[in-house]
């Protein structure tokens, strides 16, 4: 997770995180989560990473890698990935899950914002559940931008906004809540929207509900998708 300007500004010149940066003001939430993220990755999420990540090649970053759920999905064609994780808990989880990998991984501290990363030195950016708990989606976007080389690809796996007004409504209401609930995730966000605000192109979105539990209906409606940097 980060912040940053706008698209073509240089990352570390903007503000603060993505969902790292949330987790990381949440141990608390961490903990759960990384007790709680193997049911739903048997319930679905794992197939998901596995779609979002399918091609990829070259250098990759990765921002909020979390407990490092992504590494194993990682295809040979991806030459290292930089996987960005700010908590320490899920950190020293995530470097379990880096040893295992099937590409090389590396975990580095970093907060969003502050991570002074090379200008147009990545093929790839991944952000998967990550952009929900970023305190400025643009910034966070816009760091990824500047990161990556011209016609580097962005690919996405989020729970956004609900497409349907009634639905939308009801995420509006439990966003008065949710974020004191789930480390800082807001379930309203219209990110697709925000990427392509940022100055990528979207290339592909797919739309769908995945619902792991009852108690996570506010955060239902997701979208895996894939972008580029002009």
């Amino acid at each position: 997770m980060t912040r940053v300007g706008a698209p073509g500004a240089r990352g570390s010149d903007a503000g603060v995180g993505a969902r790292g940066s949330a987790i990381g003001a949440h141990p608390v939430f961490a903990r759960c989560y990384h007790l709680l993220s193997p049911l739903a990755e048997r319930g679905g999420t794992a197939e998901h990473r596995q779609e979002l990540l399918e091609g990829l090649q070259g250098e990759v970053v990765e921002l909020g890698a979390g407990n490092g759920l992504n590494f194993a999905h990682y295809p040979a064609g991806v030459n290292g990935v930089l996987a960005i994780e700010p908590d320490p808990f899920l950190r020293s989880k995530a470097e379990l899950a880096a040893a295992r990998a099937p590409v090389r991984v590396t975990v580095r501290d970093g907060w969003a914002g502050q991570l002074s990363l090379p200008a147009a030195r990545f093929d790839a950016a991944v952000a998967s559940l990550v952009l929900c708990s970023v305190p400025n989606a643009a910034a966070a976007l816009a760091e990824l931008f500047w990161a990556l080389r011209p016609g580097g690809e962005l690919r996405f796996y989020e729970h956004v906004r609900a497409r349907d007004p009634v639905a939308a409504r009801r995420q509006d209401w439990a966003d008065l809540i949710w974020p004191h609930l789930g480390g800082g995730c807001h379930p309203n966000r219209e990110t697709v929207d925000a990427i392509a605000a940022a100055g990528f192109a979207i290339e592909k979105v797919r739309h769908f509900r995945f619902q792991p539990s009852r108690m996570t209906a506010p955060v239902a409606p997701h979208v895996i998708g894939r972008a580029r940097r002009a």
